[in-house]
């Protein structure tokens, strides 16, 4: 496809002189992009990709033939160096990553605060978003809402990490990878109860589906598949409070098994916590490997 942009279109595009554009680019579907991500995409000196082999569809798509340049946070400390450089000669860069806009879950942000301590211009050119696009579609409570990013891969740092959210009310806004959707959704129902929930996958794609329910029916229907794949974006209802035991349990947690771990063994304190508390085993287990990963951070 040879990028065509109507003129009358054109008069309404205005393009800055110069500067950082950070662009916004399909989630997955190559029609959703803006005439204004397109034009500037033309005109700039360079375009700075996440992965070139990924934006080179977009790009041949749109017959748009602008220079690119990897740009990623594992070469982030030598390039951005060389991306300030031609800013910093009045040239124009484009920021694109994979998928979305960038900085959100993606490379960029030590581009940009480059760039603001060398006073180089900074223009965003909105568009897709994985958050919103997934948000809207879920039936959840729209604001406030509050996006978290990626869980950590390891189940302590994950556990800590979920725990933080846990007096936020609202919709809790998570992107989880196929490999660690279960351990994420399972730690998600130990964590802030069986609440109203909804899973976006492939969204603006060829399989895009949401499915809505609870935590634990959501759990529920993703054990039963044997290969899951796909992205996904992950959306937790905290905007009520739960019931009065889930409250006090994370204060009351702590403190029940601090005294346990006085005199028992981990798994005994744990197993003591919950029968006193009426909890769940493993959410007290979960606890306790905290606070002992807490203490020998100390």
């Amino acid at each position: 496809m040879t990028l065509s942009i109507p003129a009358i279109c054109l008069e309404n595009i205005k393009t800055a002189p110069y500067g950082l554009f950070i662009v916004s680019t399909p989630i997955g579907n190559l029609a959703d992009i803006t005439l204004r991500a397109l034009h500037t995409l033309n005109q700039v000196d360079l375009i700075a990709c996440e992965d070139t082999r990924v934006s080179k569809k977009l790009l041949q798509y749109y017959g748009i033939k602008t220079k690119t340049q990897t740009y990623h946070d594992h070469n982030a400390e030598i390039i951005t160096p060389l991306l300030i450089e031609m800013l910093s000669q009045k040239q124009s860069i484009a920021l694109i990553s994979d998928a979305g806009t960038p900085l959100i879950s993606d490379p960029g942000y030590k581009l940009v605060e480059a760039a603001i301590a060398q006073n180089i211009p900074i223009y965003s050119i909105p568009g897709p978003s994985a958050v919103l696009a997934g948000l809207v579609t879920t039936g959840l409570p729209q604001y406030p809402m509050l996006f978290a990013g990626f869980t950590p891969s390891k189940f302590v740092a994950r556990q800590k990490f979920l725990y933080s959210f846990q007096k936020f009310k609202g919709t809790l806004i998570l992107f989880e990878s196929p490999a660690r959707l279960l351990n994420s959704l399972t730690d998600c129902l130990n964590i802030f109860g069986d609440r109203p929930s909804a899973i976006c996958r492939e969204i603006t794609k060829i399989f895009e589906e949401t499915n809505r329910g609870l935590l634990s029916n959501l759990l529920q229907l993703y054990q039963k598949i044997p290969a899951i794949k796909g992205e996904f974006v992950i959306a937790i209802d905290l905007s009520y409070s739960a019931d009065i035991s889930t409250e006090i349990t994370q204060e009351k947690l702590v403190e029940t098994l601090k005294n346990y771990l006085q005199h028992l063994s981990l798994k005994e304190a744990a197993r003591q916590t919950a029968d006193e508390l009426g909890i769940p085993r493993k959410t007290a287990y979960q606890q306790a490997l905290l606070l002992r990963e807490s203490c020998a951070d100390k």
